[in-house]
């Protein structure tokens, strides 16, 4: 499974960003397609998550409300509508998969995208 994440750019607080998530490969019903955010010398943070099989939706704490995470199975995309941007958003986002069933732990993704940088400045 290849990942490749993109949209990824600078805004000012409170505008909004899509990112999208290009997955090719083998795939099947029971993956699950997360987003994650890493700050230079922090953990690596859920963000959100979706089952690519009925669209289940999962997200972070810190992004619920603001987040939207969809999947268009023709095309083969996860996208994360982000709204409400807030500079603490400032991350590298990194899209994810694995064979299911986990969602939240990162430990549970086996397939990782290179990254897309968001920067949200005050």
């Amino acid at each position: 499974v290849q990942l490749q994440a993109s949209g990824g750019g600078l805004v000012q607080a409170g505008e909004s960003l899509r990112l999208s998530c290009a997955v090719s490969g083998r795939t099947s019903s029971t993956y699950v397609m997360g987003w994650f955010r890493q700050v230079s010398g922090k953990e690596r943070e859920f963000v959100a998550a979706i089952k690519w099989s009925g669209g289940n939706t999962y997200y972070g704490d810190s992004v619920k409300g603001r987040f939207t995470i969809s999947r268009d199975n023709a095309k083969n995309t996860v996208d994360l509508q982000m709204n409400s941007l807030k500079p603490e958003d400032t991350a590298v986002y990194y899209c994810a998969a694995n064979q299911g069933p986990g969602v939240y732990g990162r430990s549970w993704y086996d397939y990782w995208g290179q990254g897309t940088q968001v920067t949200v400045s005050s």
